[in-house]
């Protein structure tokens, strides 16, 4: 039997963009040949963040290798890498002026490994354009990629995100090309690494999933070490993708965000419309006050 997609409350609306602001982003983007997540993943705070003159730039190309059902970017066959889009990226961070920028990328399962050298020279050329903007790399999962994380974290991102996106037990009708643990060991590995890059996670919630099991997320990744989680709504792109089960009210996210301080998170945000890249250059300073803070207690005991 066919099921009735479910009505959208009055707290996720957001307005069209249509700000001077917005369209000088959109054609910035265009003029140097980019993708944004924004566009592609249909972000419902685009006219917001493009206002804003922020965007979150996808590489590695526009079509993904997996077909998450829940995510919007065109999966198939991939084009070949363009070697001139890391310095295209940098010049646009550099025009827009950003003091934080978010960099993200579809699967490339094609790639031996799985386009890792590729954020490497995005890295680069960021820090050759604008050097005093910080950067967050929000990765796939490299799977079976042996030696990718190592090469992303040798290039000292200052933020590295990877989303767990859901709950283990949904992973194989939401999420059937990754595995949850190898993500959660992903984290684990980056921190060991170098703790000294902030490490983030995110999951969407509203896709069938139970409170017990966001919280047992929540404490799986504080076993990895990872300093911030993100929690937003779900919200079905087109009617082939994943039906949104339930729209969890702003009482429950508020709870969720409490739970996750509690639990020992440097910053959660967690709120129908948290996206990873969200509000990411104001959560970062908000992440090195919180880590700058508890450095400062631990040294006074």
């Amino acid at each position: 039997m066919e099921v009735s997609p479910l009505k959208k409350p009055d707290w996720i609306r957001v307005k069209a963009p249509t700000s001077a602001e917005y369209h000088a982003t959109k054609a910035l983007v265009q003029d140097h040949k980019l993708h944004t997540v924004c566009e592609e993943a249909a972000c419902p705070n685009i006219g917001e963040c493009w206002a804003k003159r922020h965007a979150t730039f996808m590489i590695l190309g526009e079509t993904c290798t997996r077909a998450c059902r829940f995510c919007n970017v065109k999966t198939g066959h991939p084009e070949l890498l363009d070697p001139h889009e890391p310095e295209r990226v940098g010049q646009a961070v550099k025009k827009m002026n950003l003091a934080h920028v978010v960099i993200t990328s579809v699967d490339r399962d094609d790639l031996d490994d799985g386009g890792a050298n590729h954020f490497v020279q995005v890295i680069h050329e960021i820090r050759k354009s604008a050097p005093h903007t910080t950067i967050e790399v929000l990765t796939p999962d490299f799977l079976r990629k042996e030696g990718a994380i190592e090469i992303v974290v040798k290039a000292k991102p200052d933020v590295f995100n990877h989303n767990l996106e859901t709950v283990p037990r949904l992973y194989t009708s939401v999420r059937p090309g990754a595995r949850y643990f190898h993500s959660l060991k992903l984290l684990d590995t980056v921190k060991k690494l170098d703790p000294t890059i902030f490490t983030k996670s995110g999951i969407m919630v509203g896709l069938g999933e139970e409170k017990t099991e966001v919280y047992q997320v929540m404490d799986d990744l504080r076993t990895a070490n990872v300093d911030f989680m993100t929690i937003g709504q779900y919200l079905q792109p087109t009617p082939k993708h994943h039906l949104v089960m339930d729209f969890i009210t702003p009482e429950q996210f508020s709870e969720y965000a409490s739970r996750g301080r509690a639990k020992g998170f440097l910053l959660i945000a967690a709120s129908p419309l948290t996206r990873s890249s969200y509000h990411a250059g104001d959560d970062f300073m908000r992440l090195k006050a919180a880590r700058n803070y508890m450095v400062k207690n631990v040294s006074n005991i």
